[in-house]
């Protein structure tokens, strides 16, 4: 069972909000344009790792399309809707089992199905062209967010002193009263 203290876990989101935030502003040149590359929507994938994130997400894309957006407060909401939705699919999917291969259907489809849904009427354009100019900016995004989330997990636990359940096996665990704890750190990740 992996634990991680208040602290880190309002640090965490509060990293992932700013790093959505940050990331916004820098791309905003292309973020925003006919294709959405929007990198940042890579960071979804990391609801996935941390789910308690799932709210910083939202958060980040309600003020970045509020300070870069321009298209008013339903676009702002209506991100921040999209940013709940897809890095909470991605979490409750990661709970039940699923792999890190969810990110890519989740990143790429849930902004490029529902934005559309208001910038059509906004924009007077037909929905048909925004989600299909949607799909090619968001499965960039979807793509990167896969090897993010990959090459995080393999050492997140390290990097984090995250606390973990020894592995036992069956029959001993069976009859374990109580399972031990580890804390992993950086040396002893590098004996094994």
């Amino acid at each position: 069972m992996n634990t991680l203290s208040t602290t880190k876990k309002l640090t965490i989101s509060g990293l992932c909000l700013a790093m959505y935030i940050v990331i916004m502003m820098m791309t905003q040149g292309f973020a925003f344009g006919q294709y959405q590359v929007r990198i940042a929507t890579a960071l979804y994938g990391l609801a996935a790792l941390f789910p308690f994130s799932v709210l910083a997400f939202g958060i980040g894309n309600l003020v970045s399309n509020l300070l870069m957006g321009g298209l008013g407060p339903i676009d702002a909401i209506g991100g921040c809707l999209v940013g709940l939705m897809t890095a909470g699919g991605i979490a409750y999917a990661k709970k039940r089992g699923v792999g890190n291969w969810i990110v890519i259907p989740f990143i790429t489809l849930v902004p490029s199905l529902v934005v559309p849904l208001w910038l059509a009427p906004i924009l007077n354009l037909p929905y048909g062209l925004l989600v299909s100019s949607l799909l090619v900016g968001q499965s960039i995004s979807a793509v990167v967010s896969f090897f993010i989330v990959n090459g995080l997990e393999r050492y997140a636990g390290t990097m984090l002193g995250v606390v973990q359940s020894k592995q036992q096996p069956v029959e001993a665990a069976e009859t374990a009263v109580d399972d031990e704890e580890t804390v992993l750190d950086v040396n002893e990740a590098s004996k094994v």
